[in-house]
């Protein structure tokens, strides 16, 4: 009789915390969509619900806000900071566009499609999705104009590979943070990533857009809304460019590599340990990026400071958000209920891979910011780490990053890029690129489902 009661005391505290964790989401959601409030205080006060639904001392919510923004933003401030100094300089030096212009001369302007895509997988690494849109879509309209292609079958593309890998590849900001908040490795979770989300981009990319295109319209631009191309004398070499873009992912890649061969202990294992650490390989990254990108190129110092200042001020909204999700995480924690959604999902025998990317995919559905997303998705799914044993963090980061690539749509502020600067319908943006993002995350699904069967 005792053991009866006692299962039912125990399963109306579990349906209590799963109502507070359900009305903390409806919550955020308000927030940001209804009231306009700003990502990082919705997530803070969504928290501070958890925490005193669930019956917190007031003491221990002030604790979580302060250790949930602090631990979270601890070594991911300074990493966000040196990836936005080597977006600014892809920027600036006019990187991005050589490397579009050298592939589309190499590979020829009919294979225009598949080119875009390699470049948003390449060129998306240290740039934000909307940057690498706006400094690439100068050359989606001059290649769609003289191979006289669809400005859909080439922007698609690039949009698409530009949302894997924001969602889903280290450094970047979300990405980077799912990896730190659930302790996976960031050479892994980059090596995977890229053998995951290049098919899906070109799944989503190329192949889609070449049939979605015949059932969409764009309208007419005038050539003079677009900028002119830069002289071919003033692009930094391709190499050299491309180097630089992949420095820091084949120094913190290789220190995964090494850490097989090395002995833990010796000279060699604390040296490549160090030099792979995430902020040494982006510090390194930015020291070299000053040289090839603007030093050899005629810039001076004093102007790098000013270019390194102005990317600063773009990052202050994402580190806020961050540091947000960083505190709607710990109240999860400290208030028990990511433990006993962990424990739930446990008795539903629910795939853990599935359940991450479904619960990431709705709150970018329902939010419209796949940054808050990841973030959110990660507070809720990192509990069930610990009760999976089996599930490896690398594989939690990737399903998660695959669901929130999905269901962009008019809440989220790419959408509106894409469908502007594509000329699109409302009606034909639904069917282009937030049908592609949609494909392009059950394809990445896939690819992390079938990839944790050998990991």
């Amino acid at each position: 009789m005792r053991e009866a009661k006692g299962m039912d005391i125990k399963m109306q505290t579990g349906a209590m915390m799963m109502l507070i964790l359900f009305l903390s989401i409806v919550l955020l959601i308000l927030f940001i969509l209804k009231l306009r409030v700003h990502p990082f205080i919705s997530l803070v006060l969504s928290g501070i619900f958890i925490g005193f639904a669930t019956g917190m001392p007031l003491s221990q919510v002030i604790t979580s806000i302060e250790n949930g923004v602090g631990g979270t933003l601890g070594s991911l401030a300074v990493v966000i900071g040196f990836g936005t100094i080597l977006g600014k300089l892809l920027e600036i030096s006019g990187g991005a566009e050589r490397l579009a212009r050298t592939m589309l001369n190499a590979l020829g302007e009919k294979r225009a499609p598949w080119v875009m895509t390699l470049i948003g997988l390449i060129a998306g690494i240290p740039v934000f999705f909307e940057v690498g849109f706006v400094l690439l879509f100068p050359i989606i309209f001059i290649v769609a104009r003289q191979a006289k292609m669809s400005l859909i079958r080439v922007g698609i593309p690039l949009a698409v590979s530009l949302m894997v890998v924001h969602a889903m590849v280290p450094p970047h900001p979300a990405a980077f943070a799912v990896t730190e908040m659930l302790n996976a490795d960031v050479g892994k979770v980059i090596f995977y990533a890229l053998l995951i989300g290049t098919p899906t981009a070109i799944i989503a990319g190329p192949i889609f857009a070449k049939f979605i295109s015949r059932k969409c319209r764009t309208e007419a631009f005038n050539e003079l809304e677009v900028k002119a191309p830069t002289p071919d004398e003033k692009l930094p070499g391709f190499g050299i460019t491309l180097f630089t873009i992949l420095l820091p992912l084949f120094i913190m890649v290789g220190k995964t590599v090494s850490d097989l061969y090395l002995t833990e202990g010796s000279f060699s294992y604390n040296l490549v340990t160090f030099l792979g650490n995430p902020i040494i390989a982006l510090l390194i990254s930015v020291f070299v990026a000053y040289y090839t990108l603007g030093l050899s190129r005629g810039l001076k110092m004093k102007e790098l400071l000013s270019h390194t200042e102005e990317g600063f001020k773009s990052i202050a909204g994402i580190l806020l958000i961050i540091g947000g999700g960083g505190a709607y995480n710990a109240f999860l924690v400290d208030s028990g209920l990511g433990t006993e959604l962990s424990n739930i999902m446990t008795s539903l025998n629910m795939n853990p891979i599935i359940l991450a990317w479904l619960v990431a995919s709705i709150l970018h559905l329902a939010i419209g910011s796949v940054t808050v997303a990841m973030l959110s998705a990660a507070g809720i799914v990192g509990p069930l780490l610990a009760v999976y044993p089996t599930l490896s963090p690398e594989i939690a980061v990737l399903a998660i990053g695959a669901g929130a690539i999905g269901w962009c749509h008019v809440n989220d502020s790419a959408f509106w890029l894409v469908k502007e600067y594509l000329g699109l319908s409302l009606p034909d943006a639904f069917k282009s690129f937030t049908a592609a993002t949609v494909i392009a995350s059950i394809v990445a699904l896939g690819g992390v489902l079938l990839l944790a069967q050998f990991v």
